[in-house]
């Protein structure tokens, strides 16, 4: 087991990376302090690990909620469920709330707890590779609108996240895909050496080799905690760690949430972000081609959506949180490795990398 921490003063936790840590009450149970517990999960994780997580909190008042599976139903109408039951079950300021899931579940469940009497305690048990490496870390929460993701939600810490490796092994090879496009964003934004890194290790990577997960989780989850310990709500450096993510969000908003996994709208992104730096001379044209390739090696779409002409993105791109005084911030890349957050892009510019992407 590899244990990080996330360095937030009074709000610092541990992230639990490893095989086999579901179960371990030695890990979930510290992290309880009251006697009441809501554990959150949908319908497809209620069948596979759900009894695994409650035979360990046997010795507290327990309360499930079983929410439908799929980003379709991150909403304020599903969320309403959460309170529902938290309410019927009498829930006091002193319950915890556990997200067992990904981050659809993670993001709502996190959400719940920063709202419920103004604030209750929340612990992240995230079940994908997405989730391990980047939502259930950093405390962002939140749900979906109609005209645009995440624009509904709070910055509200865990105080734990345990990252079971092993439960990936259950996975579709598509949502292990979708979660490989943030562990690539991080090589990209931070960490040359890592990039290179997945570069030689992708095959194991794709189909689930434990010691590569681990490290890919573990390397992953440290640059995001460096990060949001310096920038906890986006003022500033936090906002790199959204490479590809305004241009994906465009995608998932127009296509209807759940038509592309969150991961796989992100690998089209950074590669319209890519072709964006490099159209700029900030990047050499030859990482378009380095990272298609290593998208592709991991099971990603990288290609524009046929049926979204590029007109459509710029509305779309322009309901995000990064938009500052009505300018579109985009996050681009002045190296392999190192960000940037950028207003100095133009409507040309950016529908010219949309079009750059078609093939």
């Amino acid at each position: 087991m590899r244990t990080l921490r996330v360095d937030l003063a009074d709000r610092s936790y541990p992230i639990y990376i490893g095989p086999k840590l579901l179960g371990r009450e030695d890990l979930l149970t510290p992290h309880i302090k009251g006697k009441q517990v809501c554990l959150v999960t949908n319908t497809t994780l209620a069948k596979l690990l759900l009894p695994e997580v409650k035979a360990s909190l046997g010795q507290y008042d327990y309360t499930e909620v079983i929410l439908p599976d799929g980003e379709a139903h991150k909403n304020l109408e599903t969320l309403n469920l959460i309170f529902d039951e938290l309410l019927r079950a009498r829930h006091t300021r002193k319950t915890t709330l556990i997200a067992l899931g990904g981050g659809v579940i993670g993001d709502m469940t996190g959400f719940a707890a920063a709202c419920y009497q103004r604030g209750v305690d929340f612990i992240q048990l995230p079940t994908t590779l997405l989730s391990q490496v980047d939502s259930s870390v950093g405390g962002k929460t939140a749900v979906n609108h109609a005209l645009g993701k995440n624009m509904i939600g709070a910055f509200y810490q865990p105080n734990c996240v345990i990252a079971d490796s092993s439960v990936l092994q259950k996975l579709p090879e598509r949502e292990l895909a979708a979660g490989l496009a943030e562990v690539i964003k991080y090589g990209l934004i931070a960490d040359e050496p890592f990039y290179e890194w997945l570069e030689a290790n992708m095959s194991a990577l794709s189909t689930g080799e434990q010691d590569a997960l681990s490290y890919a989780i573990e390397r992953s989850c440290q640059i995001k905690a460096d990060v949001v310990a310096e920038d906890e709500r986006e003022s500033g450096l936090r906002a790199i760690l959204n490479l590809g993510h305004t241009f994906g969000h465009a995608i998932e908003t127009h296509m209807g949430y759940g038509e592309y996994l969150h991961g796989e709208a992100v690998a089209i992104g950074m590669q319209m972000a890519i072709a964006l730096s490099a159209s700029k001379g900030w990047v050499d044209a030859e990482l378009i081609e380095r990272n298609k390739a290593l998208s592709l090696a991991a099971g990603l779409p990288v290609i524009t959506p046929d049926t979204m002409r590029a007109e459509e993105f710029l509305p779309l791109m322009a309901v995000d949180k990064k938009v500052l005084d009505g300018r579109l911030r985009l996050v681009l890349l002045s190296a392999l490795g190192k960000a940037v957050v950028t207003e100095e892009v133009t409507e040309e510019e950016v529908l010219a990398a949309i079009e750059a992407c078609r093939s």
